[in-house]
């Protein structure tokens, strides 16, 4: 049987990721990029760059924009949390019945935004340790190995193609607690990322603010219990501790944003993780006070703070 297309919406660094290595597999991808001038950029620079363990390799995916017309079985969303409800809500008439929609972005609620937006889709979520960034437009450089988590809200059955991920070498675990991963995810987030912003450093640098980084998640352990995920609470100061170690010479993702002059995703960051703490009447002060200082910085560089 023809394998389904994978349709790849965002080429940014994770969602490049993922299309260059189905592509390598020798399975059918096609990209979905924001306009006609990014698709005529793309055009003209070839396809995708993928440089993994010093190799460097072009694949030549086809793209296409998001007003083309054919019809969409598998979706890859891959954009940043910010744009990922209006990013699928423009190809939303082009979804078959029975679509899938797997959801790549950072931190919470974007995703039962698109899963609103869409209600005819199954959407699966999906919590990623993989590192990846851009080392130039189109080209992605595959920073550190990692592993996904899929799952979907209803805690269903893993779907059949599973086994094309593991051909394309993409580390994946099936789970039905996906939404513990994605609290974990957003906690770890929210205790490195803004400080590396803050204090201008890569994430080893934090090791210097230890008794920030301490304080931080002993307030996300406490947000995370009161908001009923206390497994997602266990151990989190060490684990913490071991990624801030394990990529200390990389830069956090919010880092490179703002590095940048890109618009970061603190409304589905700490934004997400405040608004819940007062939504369950839970104290967080340092939370409150570090999303503060992180919205008067955006400010005064000039970027969105929402």
């Amino acid at each position: 049987m023809k394998p389904t297309l994978w349709h790849i919406l965002g080429a940014g660094s994770l969602g490049a990721l993922w299309a260059t290595r189905l592509a390598r597999a020798g399975l059918p991808v096609r990209l979905i990029l924001r306009d006609a001038a990014r698709l005529d950029a793309y055009q003209g620079k070839g396809g995708l760059t993928l440089s993994e363990q010093g190799q460097r390799q072009t694949f030549a995916i086809a793209a296409q924009t998001a007003d083309a017309s054919e019809p969409i079985q598998r979706l890859l969303v891959a954009c940043k949390a910010y744009d990922a409800q209006r990013a699928v809500a423009s190809i939303a008439s082009r979804l078959s019945h029975g679509a899938e929609i797997l959801l790549l972005q950072n931190g919470l609620g974007s995703q039962d935004a698109v899963a609103a937006t869409v209600p005819q889709a199954r959407c699966i979520f999906v919590s990623s340790t993989e590192g990846a960034f851009r080392d130039e437009d189109f080209s992605v450089v595959f920073a550190g190995q990692g592993l996904n988590f899929l799952g979907d809200a209803q805690q269903g059955a893993a779907p059949d193609w599973l086994g094309e991920l593991l051909a394309a070498g993409i580390d994946h675990q099936w789970t039905t607690a996906i939404h513990e991963r994605l609290w974990r995810k957003l906690a770890l987030n929210c205790a490195i990322n803004p400080l590396t912003v803050l204090h201008a450093c890569r994430n080893g640098g934090l090791q210097a603010y230890a008794g920030e980084v301490s304080a931080l998640c002993e307030e996300l352990i406490q947000v995370l219990q009161c908001c009923g995920q206390p497994r997602a609470a266990e151990g989190l100061q060490g684990q913490v501790n071991q990624v801030i170690l394990a990529t200390a010479a990389n830069y956090s993702s919010m880092y490179q944003d703002v590095a940048q002059g890109r618009r970061t995703e603190i409304s589905f960051l700490l934004g997400y993780i405040c608004e819940s703490a007062v939504r369950h009447a839970c104290h967080a002060p340092q939370l409150n006070r570090t999303r503060v200082q992180l919205i008067e910085h955006l400010k005064a560089k000039g970027l969105p703070s929402d």
